[in-house]
């Protein structure tokens, strides 16, 4: 069985630093692209970064660009999000997402791909950003 658990969401000031980690298990990550997304209430969730393990290639949201960096240790099956100079516009639900082929095309074209490609997602994980 497949599952993805994100991890390592809090309450943090602006400004302030978080890492997030997902936890791949029943697959293996060097397979697929894991992308990072959030939902913020009242919002679509939107895409954050995604990274392909496999070839390192990577994509992130012009929103986030020099504040995150996403990295992964497939040996473990983990994917990270640090997140850094937080503001309160990233206060979101954080899910991380597995995705096959046409995700891992997309990441190494530094683009983003549609959400129906992930082929897998894991539960939440809530970031809130105080003014």
């Amino acid at each position: 069985e497949v599952q993805l658990q994100a991890y390592g969401g809090g309450l943090v000031q602006t400004g302030g630093s978080l890492r997030l980690s997902c936890a791949a298990s029943g697959l293996t990550i060097d397979d697929y692209a894991i992308g990072w997304f959030r939902r913020a209430p009242g919002q679509k969730r939107e895409a954050v970064s995604t990274i392909s393990p496999s070839d390192g290639s990577r994509f992130y949201a012009t929103s986030v660009k020099g504040r995150f960096t996403i990295s992964s240790d497939s040996a473990k099956g983990m994917v990270y999000l640090q997140m850094n100079n937080l503001k309160p516009t990233d206060s979101a639900v954080y899910y991380c997402a597995a995705g096959g082929y046409s995700v891992i095309a997309a990441t190494g074209r530094r683009t983003e791909a549609p959400e129906v490609e992930y082929d897998y997602w894991g539960r939440g994980t809530q970031v809130t950003v105080s003014s």
